[in-house]
């Protein structure tokens, strides 16, 4: 495992201005996560995502899919049901041991985490853990089983019981054969998919860190079982790059082996991701070596051979599993807080979102200066020609000042301002997000020019300051 990924931080993180207040304020405020239900009082830990924040989340999830799809040859992709057979489940395990210790306080009438009750906050007094007060009464910890329980048919009664899913990854193991038949893949490949998830959670919090549905971007990566040792090694390497390339602070992101009293039973070993957000150190990402667990229970529960045959050597076997598993909201949340900041333009504190320009929801914002004279219709031509080549936004309303702040909040990278010069020789201003550089450009050479520094390498400024 590459030692460079053991970083520890630097200065940065004690000087770093985000908070997850702040966060969450400028989600609202610029339209990126509202919360859910908020006209009838909202739904704990539901969010919606408004068009920014869709914007951005789907940048991240193009860039998984770019990472697994297009820059290599070995991996597949599949969209499988949210709701599948209830045996799918105690095959893999969740029905039996997918389960977290509650408690009950008979006081405050909340309930937590028996094995977290050190990260909780008492109902009557939030500066005390759960059951350090004489007025706590705790009952004795319960199985809670983190799985939606649903029925299928149109009455309840006499239904089958069905789960939501609580991971994208089973769908992909119940799919093997049919990978097999039709794609031609011998392993080493691998089975990507993006989706929800759902698990009824007892704790959760953090803004979108950790809520009862979410969108997770699992792969499931089938090789030789002498060859799992060096892909686990392979896929460490390759999602801490990811992650990197993207413009998260290496300083802020670690890789960390799990303890054997972690593992998960079926694991020989995993990693997690970490990132350092307002709230410390917390997982992004996990890396496992499962091993052949997940093949060899649904083989047994469902009759099926899940196996790879050689048609050469006429060898068979049953796959190892290497499995990369990150979840699409905390990954956006990590790239928000690495990307805010603030500085300080003419007396007046900008916040600025420095997010990579390929994540960026919006690549360039067309603003006239003035609402006159011909701009906006010069304006709007060159809005037309941009937009079919990058994500671009028109705004004609206010000073050009508050416009750029506005840009700026959502990350947006650069700016085109059409003003009276534009009219006499056909030229703009191109403004830079990070430096605030600006460029005159030829309005004819502005769809390549942004086109060439949306190519361009590119690290966070924050690594600079």
């Amino acid at each position: 495992m590459p030692n460079c990924w053991a970083q520890i931080p630097s200065a940065s993180v004690e000087t770093d201005v985000v908070s997850m207040d702040k966060i969450v304020s400028l989600a609202k405020r610029r339209g990126f996560v509202f919360p859910s239900s908020e006209i009838y009082g909202g739904l704990g830990s539901s969010y919606d995502y408004g068009h920014y924040g869709v914007l951005l989340k789907n940048n991240v999830k193009g860039q998984w899919w770019r990472a697994m799809l297009q820059e290599r040859d070995d991996i597949v992709a599949l969209d499988s049901a949210i709701i599948q057979h209830p045996e799918t489940w105690r095959a893999s395990g969740h029905l039996a041991g997918f389960t977290d210790p509650l408690v009950d306080c008979r006081t405050c009438k909340l309930r937590f985490r028996a094995d977290k009750l050190d990260e909780a906050q008492c109902g009557r007094k939030p500066s005390k853990h759960p059951g350090e007060t004489p007025d706590c009464d705790l009952t004795e910890a319960r199985d809670f089983n983190l799985m939606f329980e649903t029925t299928v048919g149109p009455v309840k009664e006499e239904g089958s019981t069905v789960y939501l899913r609580p991971e994208t990854a089973q769908g992909i193991f119940l799919n093997f054969k049919n990978y097999l038949q039709f794609s031609r893949k011998r392993p080493p490949f691998g089975i990507a998919q993006i989706g929800k998830s759902f698990r009824n959670e007892i704790t959760t919090g953090n803004f979108i860190f950790r809520t009862r549905e979410f969108e997770q971007m699992e792969m499931e990566f089938f090789v030789p079982p002498p060859e799992a040792g060096r892909w686990f090694e392979h896929w460490l390497e390759q999602r801490m790059s990811w992650w990197t390339r993207l413009g998260i602070r290496p300083d802020h992101v670690r890789l960390r082996p799990h303890d054997t009293e972690e593992l998960s039973h079926y694991s020989s070993a995993t990693s997690d991701i970490e990132y350092l957000f307002p709230i410390g150190w917390s997982e992004l990402e996990g890396i496992a070596n499962r091993g052949d667990f997940d093949l060899r229970q649904h083989a047994e529960y469902s009759g099926q051979k899940l196996e790879y045959v050689d048609t050469v050597s006429g060898d068979r076997y049953v796959p190892h599993v290497i499995e990369p598993a990150a979840g699409a909201d905390r990954a956006m949340l990590a790239f928000m807080v690495d990307a805010y900041d603030e500085d300080e333009i003419e007396g007046e504190t900008r916040t600025v979102l420095r997010l990579h320009p390929l994540l960026a929801p919006v690549k360039v914002a067309v603003l006239p200066l003035v609402r006159k004279d011909g701009q906006p219709e010069l304006a709007a031509e060159i809005y037309r020609d941009l937009r079919e080549r990058v994500q671009t936004e028109y705004d004609e309303g206010g000073a050009i000042g508050r416009r750029y702040r506005r840009q700026d909040e959502i990350g947006t990278p650069w700016a085109v301002t059409i003003d009276h010069q534009s009219l006499e020789d056909r030229t703009v201003t191109l403004r830079d997000r990070d430096s605030l550089a600006q460029d005159r450009v030829p309005i004819g050479e502005l769809g390549e020019e942004i086109e060439r520094r949306l190519r361009a390498a590119w690290q966070s400024p924050k690594l600079q300051g």
